[in-house]
């Protein structure tokens, strides 16, 4: 299995070099160079979910882990989760249900791909006797998972950027009162963009990036995208037949994965991207205008970006694989914050996806609704997706990813239903521990200068 660059000009790669190093020298995203296939009857509602995410991840791997090693990692990887089904079915109404993927450590759906991410790092280090920086820009929840599955390693250096103020206390607590030495937490003096941002330019500093050994988690890292789509396999086996996918996104990267399992083979009849009222992927199907605004914080915070990395991913496949066309439309987009998209391109995403937005006014009402209707709480990225599932008119199951445990955001959901969610208990003392954060300015030389300082002392 080798990987290519969505911009055309980096050399193919391995599965492990893709793992480690994320991003194409060329600063494209790494996708297969030919989609595997899976026939629905290897994955059934019987399936354990090990053995699922095994037959799909064994696909994109290829060679570079063998099978007794590659299912030793995914056994450990779920090991710590609530029960062994993973991504439990839950139904909400007729013909409507929450898929719940908040139930690994941190409580939120990164932790599904992230723990095996996490795996596949420390044996490709060990193999390789070398040692890795990972540096992460976070919304609010990849850090906390990141932090989960990589904190203590002995050959890695993490170090997670968050905007300063804008994730709830909660995802700031899991972060920054995080016991492990290898761990650094930096909150970035600006928006999310800001932090991924300065993420991407250490990456484009060839020098830096080769000294500093960086290698990346977030979901430009093809390998959690691979590990996202399983849960879209086993839920279409549970439910028999093709259901529509409502997927709270702000990245694109857990969208992304349910094109990855239609590229597959897995028929799924529409794919939603629910967005807040940073809505620039709802503006872009709606208009052909991929263009940013400064993004706007909300009660989903995990949601409050404007440039979606993965999108890159969707434009490739929907131009045909038009690499030349990428890094010139990526050009243009980096200079201007807007992309006008073909209409040939434009008409192929619109095939596959549709956008709907949600405020928090209505993020609230549809938190009261749910709880009012099912006694059931969730979370406000949750009621994103639930509020666009309301308004869908079709015959086909709907499928709501439910992202985040309500947990996470209580002020939110208390304010929506009078009722405060707990925390479980292995985060039952998380307010009284010690936190650990250095708060930075938007500036890539100062992150730079810190990150150094403390590879330094490692």
């Amino acid at each position: 299995m080798r990987y290519i660059s969505t911009r055309g000009t980096a050399r193919p790669c391995s599965f492990e070099e893709a793992l480690l190093s994320g991003l194409a020298s060329d600063g494209g995203l790494l996708e297969p160079e030919i989609w595997p296939s899976l026939s629905a009857r290897e994955i059934d509602a019987a399936t354990p979910y090990v053995d699922a995410a095994y037959s799909i991840l064994s696909r994109f791997a290829g060679e570079a882990f063998s099978a007794q090693d590659l299912r030793a990692d995914l056994e450990s990887a779920y090991a710590a989760f609530d029960g062994p089904d993973i991504a439990p079915l839950v139904r909400i109404g007729e013909n409507r249900y929450l898929l719940e993927l908040f139930h690994g450590p941190t409580l939120a759906f990164k932790d599904i791909a992230m723990q095996v991410l996490g795996r596949f790092f420390e044996r490709a280090l060990q193999r390789a006797n070398a040692r890795a920086t990972i540096v992460a820009a976070t919304s609010g929840d990849t850090g906390s998972a990141a932090i989960a599955a990589l904190g203590g390693l002995s050959r890695i250096e993490l170090f997670v950027l968050h905007p300063h103020g804008r994730v709830s206390e909660v995802q700031r607590r899991q972060m920054t009162t995080a016991p492990f030495g290898n761990v650094h937490n930096i909150a970035v003096e600006g928006t999310f963009d800001d932090a991924q941002n300065i993420v991407k330019a250490l990456f484009a500093d060839e020098d830096f990036s080769k000294r500093a050994r960086l290698a990346a988690v977030n979901s430009i890292n093809f390998a959690r995208i691979a590990a996202q789509s399983v849960y879209y396999f086993t839920t279409a086996a549970k439910l028999s037949r093709p259901a529509t996918f409502v997927v709270p996104t702000g990245n694109f990267g857990d969208v992304f994965a349910g094109e990855v399992a239609m590229r597959m083979g897995l028929a799924i009849e529409r794919l939603i991207i629910a967005t807040n009222a940073n809505d620039i992927l709802c503006r872009a199907l709606a208009s052909g205008v991929y263009s940013t605004f400064s993004a706007q914080p909300t009660l989903s915070p995990s949601m409050d970006i404007q440039v979606a990395s993965n999108f890159e991913r969707a434009l490739f496949e929907a131009s045909c694989r038009d690499a030349a066309w990428i890094c010139s439309a990526m050009e243009e987009f980096g200079r201007t914050k807007s992309l006008a998209i073909p209409e040939p391109v434009l008409n192929a995403l619109r095939r596959r996806y549709d956008a709907r937005r949600c405020d928090d006014e209505q993020t609230l009402a549809t938190i009261a609704r749910v709880y009012r209707e099912t006694g059931r709480l969730i979370d406000p990225h949750t009621a994103v997706g639930v509020h666009a599932a309301l308004g869908l008119e079709t015959l086909s199951p709907v499928v709501v990813l439910s992202t985040a445990h309500p947990a996470k955001f209580p002020k939110a959901v208390g304010n929506a239903t009078g009722k405060v969610p707990p925390l479980p208990p292995r985060l039952s003392d998380l307010y009284e521990r010690e936190e650990r954060v250095t708060v930075l300015p938007n500036d890539r030389d100062q992150v730079r200068a810190f990150i150094e300082k403390r590879l330094a002392r490692a």
